[in-house]
Parts: C-alpha cells; structure tokens; sequence
C-alpha cells in the first residue's frame, strides 16, 4: 500500500484554512489540492470529501464570501481526483504531491469528464452530479 504522510508545512496550511486565519486571496486552486492532499492523507474519501466541503463552507461564511461560490460537484470531484493520483505513488508532503502531478494544478482538467453544460450548471453546484464524458477513475476497495 503506498503510504501518504503530511509535512509540517501541510499541517500549517490546513489549520490556517479551518481557523480562518488563511486569507481568501492565498487559498489558491494549487492551495485547494493541496488540502485535499492533506485530507486523504488523513481520512477516507467520503470523510475527506465531508471535511473539504464543511471546511469550505466555514471559511466562505467567515470571509462573507456567498455561499453561491461553494461548488458541490467540483469539491467532490477534485477530492476524487487528488486520490486518484494518490494511488499511483507516495508522498511525504503535499508540495512533493503537486510537484509529482503537476496537471493537477491546470483548474480545467475537469472538463475532461463532464461537459462544461453540466459542470457548471446550477444542479451541480447545488448538489453532486456525475461525470457525462469520462467517469473518474475511483479506487475498487
């Protein structure tokens, strides 16, 4: 089993993000993927996916950021995504995670399994919709 462990760096980040300290301006696409990182490391997928949308959530209220901008299908799909390539080899950090797969860090690499009708369509931002061009490859466990 490869194993996934978390830097100090990684665990600064994600109590940053769930303190609200980080600022909105700082928590970029390649800040997203990397707490996703840090979440999988951590946590199943389902929990990790829970964890990302109600620390999202948080951090969105607090900076009184609408909650329109929360995405549900994006933020389970990208949590999919990052265990996806989690699967192929291991890492002791978030950076050397993102530094492994850089592609991760292009934001359009979803419209690879959903059209752009449905990924940014109302439904999928209320609620989780499923790819409509190529499934994400999920782990069998």
């Amino acid at each position: 089993m490869l194993q996934h462990t978390v830097s100090a760096a990684d665990r600064v980040l994600r109590d940053a993000f769930e303190s609200k300290v980080l600022a909105p301006a700082a928590f970029t696409h390649e800040a997203h993927v990397r707490l996703a990182y840090v979440y999988l490391a951590e946590l199943d997928v389902e929990a990790a996916a829970r964890r990302m949308r109600e620390s999202l959530l948080g951090f969105l209220e607090h900076n009184g950021i609408p909650r329109s901008k929360f995405h549900e299908t994006l933020t389970h799909a990208w949590i999919l995504a990052v265990q996806h390539f989690m699967d192929k080899s291991s890492c002791s950090s978030a950076d050397e995670f993102v530094a492994k797969n850089p592609e991760l860090l292009d934001s359009k690499i979803m419209l690879t399994h959903y059209s752009a009708a449905v990924l940014f369509s109302a439904d999928a931002r209320a609620a989780l919709v499923q790819p409509d061009v190529d499934p994400i490859p999920r782990r069998a466990d």
